[in-house]
């Protein structure tokens, strides 16, 4: 049990710093000169960070036996949006600067990375609640 806990937490704590770190940065870039700049695209770039985050979080909710269906199906959904949105910039030739990131393309490839970011906010909470979970003693699936 001391395993799924230090997994749990570990991996929720990576599941949020890939949402965390933007946010961060930006307020540390308006406090320094006093511009708000927020990358949006950061979540993408750390992404072996949520990758770690959710094979931790698989690994610790596999052995609480808690919250293994929403991990697993919220960390599946984080990887599936992600790669589907580089493979539409790649397909489409917005990744090479072939075509403009206008368009239907464009709205697709970010919407799917939208959706990344939506999944691997799931994944934090999902990481959350089995850190409750884990901490109150029980086994909730």
């Amino acid at each position: 049990m001391v395993l799924a806990r230090i997994f749990a937490i570990v991996g929720t704590v990576l599941a949020w710093l890939p949402l965390a770190a933007p946010l961060v940065l930006a307020f540390v870039s308006l406090g320094f000169d006093g511009r708000f700049r927020f990358d949006y695209l950061m979540p993408a770039e750390v992404f072996p960070v949520a990758l770690a985050a959710g094979a931790v979080l698989v690994a610790g909710a596999i052995l609480a036996r808690s919250r293994v269906a929403l991990i697993i199906a919220s960390f599946a959904a984080a990887v599936v949006l992600l790669v589907g949105s580089q493979v539409l910039a790649v397909v489409t030739g917005m990744a090479s600067g072939r075509i403009e990131a206008a368009g239907w393309p464009w709205a697709v490839a970010l919407a799917a990375l939208i959706g990344y970011e939506l999944a691997l906010a799931v994944l934090g909470v999902g990481g959350a609640l089995l850190v409750l979970a884990l901490f109150r003693g029980r086994s909730v699936p």
